[in-house]
């Protein structure tokens, strides 16, 4: 599923690369908002963690949601 953010300007196309990449034999992941995160000392590892980054990110945006009330 594809959803654009708020802060995104319109639609357009996106083309997805690769967001694990390797340093020194450690793995990082990038994010949308620029951040390298890692090291990890698997690709497994950066892979679950991606999905835990992600889900940290809903929960996030779903806090200040409620606090907009």
């Amino acid at each position: 599923m594809y959803v654009q953010r708020e802060t995104d300007l319109g639609p357009g196309t996106y083309y997805r690369s690769g967001r694990i990449s390797t340093v020194n034999g450690q793995y990082f992941f990038s994010t949308r908002e620029g951040t390298l995160e890692g090291p990890y000392f698997t690709r497994l590892d950066a892979e679950r963690e991606i999905q835990r980054y992600i889900l940290r990110q809903r929960q996030a945006q779903g806090l200040l949601e409620s606090r907009n009330f």
